[in-house]
């Protein structure tokens, strides 16, 4: 009798006690971004970043383009130009631009390397590519290739279009003193059609950009020689 009397009282209290739920570790949040500001322009900063070029719209078509460099944890302006220019459609949010507008897209890219006239100097960055013939950057909508660097005997893409169709690509050998040193941003690298590309940093032309930003041709060589693929550089655009 005693053994089944406390045979029932295990019983009742290990319904009446409720199991104890194993501790969970906490979710990570992400990584947050740290946002400086320069010269007006609000810059979103990877860890690693060490070199910013910022690009300030101030009227029209007209920036003020700036290359900053961080030194004992300070952001430090090395350079600027007051000529900078920007497309004529004005400013535009990223994920609103068309391709064609003449805008050009506000907020932070990459950097990731620089194409341009001249051969390989030794003070370049080794991600430098110098254009050859048949050279162009892919704006054809039904290419897979779209706003990538590629020669036309790879094919791919409908290169014989006439510049003023709307999937015309760029032939990058016809802006011999825009393209004489071109850096390309990350802007559209997920390849959205009829977003647009072939946004650069480049040698200012006559006037505005069709969606570039551009800047005197002493700042942009100046960037050549300092743009470094392992401080992860970035620019930034605003106003």
């Amino acid at each position: 009798m005693k053994l089944l009397l406390t045979a029932l009282l295990v019983a009742t209290l290990l319904v009446a006690v409720p199991a104890v739920a194993p501790a969970q570790a906490p979710v990570p949040r992400a990584a947050a971004v740290d946002t400086v500001t320069l010269d007006g322009v609000n810059v979103k900063l990877r860890t690693t970043t060490r070199q910013v070029v910022t690009v300030n719209k101030t009227h029209g078509w007209h920036a003020r383009v700036t290359y900053w460099a961080k030194r004992d944890g300070e952001w430090v302006e090395r350079f600027r130009a007051t000529d900078g220019r920007v497309g004529f459609g004005g400013l535009v949010r990223p994920r609103q631009r068309v391709q064609g507008s003449g805008k050009t897209p506000a907020g932070t890219f990459r950097l990731p390397w620089a194409f341009g006239m001249h051969r390989q100097h030794d003070s370049w960055d080794e991600s430098y590519r110098k254009v050859r013939n048949g050279d162009y950057w892919v704006l054809d909508n039904e290419s897979a290739h779209y706003n990538h660097y590629r020669n036309k005997k790879r094919g791919g893409f409908r290169w014989w279009l006439d510049s003023s169709h709307a999937d015309a690509s760029e032939r990058l050998r016809d802006y011999p003193s825009q393209y004489e040193w071109a850096i390309v941003t990350s802007f559209n690298s997920g390849q959205v059609r009829h977003r647009g590309g072939a946004i650069f940093l480049h040698v200012n032309g006559s006037g505005a950009t069709a969606g570039c930003v551009s800047a005197p041709r002493w700042f942009i060589r100046k960037l050549m020689f300092r743009l470094d693929q392992d401080r992860k550089p970035l620019i930034a655009i605003g106003r």
